[in-house]
């Protein structure tokens, strides 16, 4: 399983972005894809998931809204499309994979870094 996620930059408050993961080597029909977020000395934080088959999508409840999840399945990327992007969504973003029955998301991609400036 390969993820790989791209997207990240520096943008001013109020801006928005758009992250890509590119998704390889599982069966797209039985796993969801997820998003995650590290702000500097915080825990990594739930933002948003997608199961490509059929497209259900979960959000945390504080960002959505703003940001909003959505799957190709021809080009095989997830996308996660932010908005009204403030100092606080600076974070590095990882995506990551898991059968969609499990809890645990078992594989990740490497992250991407969001910087919100003023």
């Amino acid at each position: 399983v390969q993820l790989q996620a791209s997207g990240g930059g520096l943008v001013q408050t109020g801006g928005s972005l758009r992250l890509s993961c590119v998704a390889s080597g599982f069966n797209f029909d039985d796993y969801a894809t997820g998003w995650f977020r590290q702000a500097p000395g915080k825990e990594r934080e739930f933002v948003a998931s997608i199961r490509w088959s059929p497209s259900i999508t979960a959000y945390s409840d504080s960002l959505k809204g703003r940001f909003t999840i959505s799957r190709d399945s021809a080009k095989k990327t997830v996308y996660l499309q932010m908005n009204s992007l403030s100092l606080e969504d600076t974070a590095v973003y990882y995506c990551a994979a898991k059968f969609f029955q499990s809890s645990n998301y078992n594989y990740w991609g490497q992250g991407t870094l969001v910087t919100v400036s003023s």
